[in-house]
């Protein structure tokens, strides 16, 4: 057994078989690309969780459900495996960096801890949706180590 989890035995769920998106049929090469909830989605679903081998989507902590895409916003609810999770930050902060480095600048991204599934979520909250709070922790060295930790599987090729 590990010792000092906060969720040592998480319920691990089955991973949804990926789907093939068609490329996109566009005559103007300067056309604005459309970005939808699968694509979102495919983006975050691999990040893996700061205290387990397991992805966001194994863990249900994100699904294609909880994410919202309107023109040029982009809002994503997680839910932390249990209401104390300490990670929670951490998890918010690795979606919002992953979606920073693969959406558009055009983007506005909003994450949010899914109403009542968190004892501190109006915190957590406030933390990752303020610029500058952000991008203190991104000067943190160790924030983005863990942080690198947790996207690391996300920059697999699939075929």
């Amino acid at each position: 057994m590990v010792v000092g989890l906060i969720n040592a035995n998480p319920v691990v769920y089955e991973k949804k078989e990926r789907r093939v998106r068609d490329p996109p049929v566009t005559v103007d090469e300067y056309a604005e690309e459309a970005i939808d909830q699968q694509e979102i989605f495919d983006h975050i679903r691999d990040i893996k969780d700061p205290e387990h081998p397991y992805s966001l989507e194994e863990l249900k902590v994100v699904s294609e459900d909880s994410i919202e895409v309107d023109h040029e916003r982009v809002r994503v609810l997680f839910t932390p495996t249990v209401e104390h999770c300490s990670m929670a930050t951490i998890i918010g902060l690795s979606i919002r960096v992953k979606l920073m480095r693969s959406l558009p600048s055009r983007f506005k991204v909003d994450i949010f801890v899914a109403p009542g599934t968190h004892e501190t979520e109006a915190s957590i909250n406030k933390q990752l949706n303020d610029k500058e709070r952000v991008a203190a922790a991104l000067e943190n060295p160790n924030l983005v180590e863990i942080v690198e930790e947790c996207l690391s599987p996300t920059f697999q090729t699939w075929t």
